[in-house]
């Protein structure tokens, strides 16, 4: 049985230890796995504070690094990302020839705010948490809405009583079974994509 190739994009709190558990555990299920740092080793203990700094670096410079780093890597694979990773995440599925899923967590864009005027027939599944000042519904509903379009598989997770980046075990807003659940829904996506089932 074949395994996927997944690229993590970090939220605004930079390549934390809890992005790198993440993708520990979807190692250990056989995946490759790589995971970018687009602030180049900073890292925050405040989403103000990363905010900031990606303010500072700026949107197009992010998605240049972003490119960069999927550069020389295969066509097939799978984008990954965590809050603020979900820009290049979603965009790169989106355009890149070749991508096999979008696997986006506490967040979405509409696919017309980053120049796509529809979705290619490429998997997404998207987890927040109910009520996320972070995310915006309106996004999430633009992107279901595509993908449905596309003929794409499309799943839309919620979670109930969470906060922003709940499987980060460092924070406030952690809530382990909450991690649990996501990480075994990503998985199952990863497998449904190694079997064809999708």
């Amino acid at each position: 049985m074949g395994q996927e190739e997944v690229v993590v994009f970090h939220s605004a709190l930079g390549l934390r230890p809890a992005v790198h558990e993440f993708a520990d555990r979807l190692r250990a299920e056989g995946h490759t796995v790589h995971t970018p740092d687009s602030f180049e080793g900073e890292v925050f203990d405040s989403l103000e504070d990363g905010m900031r700094r990606r303010d500072e670096i700026g949107i197009p410079e992010l998605m240049r690094r972003a490119q960069v780093a999927v550069a020389d890597l295969p066509p097939e694979l799978v984008f990954a990302s965590f809050s603020m990773g979900t820009g290049a995440a979603e965009a790169l599925a989106g355009t890149r020839p070749g991508s096999r899923g979008a696997i986006l967590m506490h967040g979405a864009l509409d696919p017309a705010s980053i120049g796509l005027e529809a979705w290619p027939l490429v998997p997404v599944q998207l987890h927040y948490a109910e009520g996320d000042p972070l995310v915006d519904p309106a996004a999430v509903g633009a992107l279901e809405t595509a993908a449905r379009a596309s003929g794409a598989p499309v799943e839309v997770h919620v979670y109930d009583r969470v906060g922003h980046l709940f499987e980060d075990a460092s924070l406030a807003a952690h809530d382990a079974a909450a991690a649990e659940l996501m990480l075994e829904r990503v998985l199952a996506f990863l497998g449904g994509l190694e079997t064809g089932s999708r």
